[in-house]
């Protein structure tokens, strides 16, 4: 039964890490990815198994069982990586572009130019004006294209049994929520506001509170030690009260261990981190940032209520207002309560862009659950120790405004985001 456990947990943490995706993997990643998901079940396989003993079990086995898993997971990423491109040739891929560019570049970035080998990039209109173009392509992006063009390449491509994958506007991630429906005979999709069942609430909340509890009672010594640390550097104030937004708009105070000085912001202007280059963190504030400490004291927040484990990050209001000029669209993420880690922690970067962040929060939106909300906090600890994912925004762009219009679109594509 502990061998099927363990199995069971195994797999589960693999699927949630994407640990065999080799298609899509860099070697590196698949080893890491792989090592975690059996960290994970490692883990909780020893602590039943000491519950079983009902004493302390010898680590060592285990430690051991680990480091040979670590081996066996790189040789075989290694081979898998090996015979999987051996075997397959790259895709011949066009990119169509309309509001979103540079995708081409991405693939690059990524290493995934040996399983697309992207042959053209062309404007929408361009394509439409000549879609046989498309025409001996296996795969297709459309990058930011608006429903009415993309339907017509959709078509074409699944009629010529051409795969396509599609960069979407905010529009198509509000429709991916739609309940399908039958209405006078007709087929109906039904789109509205964030509306969780009773049940997922009650449940989210009680495991807010559980966990919240359980988690300050275990990092209680860590949290001591912070604070007295930040203290002891410059006599300053230990906790950074800010205003900040939660759900429907309502404003309320999160705290942080403070890592910046404590006139970070004396002009009284919101500014932006540029991550480990701000001069404004402190020597104690770098460590903390980089071992997340600064965030736990959002474990208050979350048994208080203002906040939840799972959810949108909460904005500043200022921040919030400087984007809604750029993209109205801003606002709908604080349909739900603001949370400690979210979609966009997990899958963007600190500086990936608003408008991403707008939809990959909105896509958590779209499709609430308790499920959902499990594999979003495993696999927040999958990113905790990659330096990317707290990595500040561009050198000088300090607003918010800088932000929106630093996201790759010409100026006159900026005033419409849907």
């Amino acid at each position: 039964m502990v061998v099927a456990l363990y199995l069971l947990l195994y797999v589960i943490f693999a699927q949630i890490y994407e640990a065999y995706e080799v298609s899509l993997q860099k070697v590196s990643m698949l080893i890491y990815d792989q090592a975690l998901a059996a960290l994970m079940a490692d883990g909780i396989t020893f602590i039943v198994i000491w519950l079983l003993m009902l004493h302390f079990p010898n680590p060592l086995p285990g430690l051991a069982t680990l480091a040979g898993q670590v081996v066996l997971a790189g040789a075989w990423s290694l081979i898998a990586n090996k015979l999987y491109y051996g075997t397959t040739k790259a895709k011949k891929t066009m990119v169509v572009y309309d509001v979103r560019r540079g995708i081409e570049h991405l693939i690059q970035e990524y290493e995934l130019d040996k399983r697309f080998s992207v042959r053209n990039v062309v404007y929408v209109e361009d394509c439409l004006l000549k879609l046989d173009s498309l025409d001996g392509m296996d795969a297709v992006f459309l990058s930011g294209v608006h429903s009415r063009d993309r339907n017509i390449i959709l078509k074409y491509c699944v009629a010529n049994g051409i795969q396509v994958y599609v960069i979407p506007r905010v529009g198509d991630v509000i429709m991916s929520s739609a309940k399908k429906m039958h209405i006078l005979h007709l087929p109906v999709l039904q789109v509205g506001r964030y509306d969780p069942s009773p049940e997922y609430l009650i449940l989210k909340r009680l495991f807010d509170v559980v966990s919240s509890g359980i988690m300050l009672v275990i990092l209680s010594p860590v949290m001591i030690i912070t604070a007295i640390a930040i203290k002891a550097y410059d006599h300053g104030p230990v906790f950074y009260k800010q205003k900040r937004l939660t759900r429907d708009g309502e404003e309320f105070y999160v705290l942080k261990f403070r890592s910046m000085r404590v006139d970070a912001e004396a002009n009284g202007v919101a500014r932006l981190s540029t991550g480990e280059n701000d001069p404004r963190i402190t020597p104690v504030g770098r460590v903390c940032r980089k071992l997340r400490l600064d965030e736990l004291p959002q474990l208050l927040n979350i048994l208080g209520g203002s906040m939840s484990v799972v959810g949108p990050r909460p904005e500043r209001p200022e921040i919030a207002a400087q984007y809604e000029e750029e993209m109205p669209e801003f606002r709908l993420r604080l349909q739900a309560k603001a949370g400690l880690t979210g979609y966009a922690q997990v899958y963007g970067k600190y500086n990936t862009t608003p408008y991403d962040k707008l939809q990959m929060d909105l896509m958590y939106i779209a499709r609430p659950s308790i499920v959902e909300d499990l594999k979003i906090i495993f696999a927040t600890i999958q990113i905790l120790f990659m330096p990317e994912s707290t990595e500040g925004v561009a050198e000088g762009q300090t607003t918010a405004m800088e932000s929106v219009n630093r996201a790759g679109r010409p100026p006159e594509e900026r005033e419409s985001f849907v």
